[in-house]
């Protein structure tokens, strides 16, 4: 059994920001093991975050990011349960890290619910012509078609989107990790990107 000292906890904890006991007994499972550790405290604060989803969002920030020396500018709304969290500084982190996330990779909507379903269909058309070729099974084309909607869906969609800092890490898993740490359900709500020049081009 691996001694678990005080450094590693504090180590754990500056990666995760979970509670100094919940990064003991987490380190102590994976016996010592520094991402196994990791990967158990992203799990508990996903499990942790889907429980708090149902509650209310009334707080929050408008945040702002311009990028580029002005030439990409993005708003966006992050929402919390209280005052309280949306002053502190994970809060603040959280919505200045998905407002330079939205500059760089350009996501169109933020939850899947929010894709239009005439846009999933095109695709899905696009996908089943590319494949009517190649002779497999209807149920093989159909599991196909599903898995490349999930690229498709982590192309365009926010909360799908893999982080442009740590591409392990979804933006919505990094919005649960807030919530896991701020103890409130957190919610993107919307967000505009701007580019100078678009819509002129």
């Amino acid at each position: 059994m691996a001694t678990i000292t005080a450094d590693l906890v504090k180590q754990l904890r500056d990666k995760t920001g979970a509670g100094m006991m919940e990064c003991k007994a987490a380190l102590t499972e994976a016996n010592g093991n520094m991402d196994e550790a990791v990967t158990l405290l992203r799990k508990r604060g996903l499990a942790q975050a889907a429980k708090r989803a149902g509650r209310a969002t009334a707080q929050g920030v408008i945040g702002s990011y311009i990028h580029m020396g002005g030439r990409i500018g993005v708003l966006l709304e992050v929402n919390c349960e209280s005052d309280f969290v949306a002053r502190t500084d994970d809060f603040q982190n959280l919505v200045k890290e998905i407002g330079m996330h939205i500059a760089a990779a350009d996501p169109k909507w933020v939850r899947r619910e929010e894709v239009p379903a005439e846009a999933i269909e095109k695709e899905r058309a696009i996908y089943r012509a590319q494949m009517e070729s190649t002779g497999k099974p209807a149920n093989v084309i159909d599991k196909i078609i599903e898995g490349k909607l999930g690229s498709f869906y982590q192309q365009f969609v926010l909360l799908d989107q893999p982080s442009i800092r740590d591409g392990s890490v979804t933006i919505a898993q990094l919005v649960a990790q807030a919530t896991a740490k701020t103890g409130e359900n957190i919610q993107v709500s919307r967000f505009v990107r701007f580019r100078v020049g678009e819509g002129t081009e």
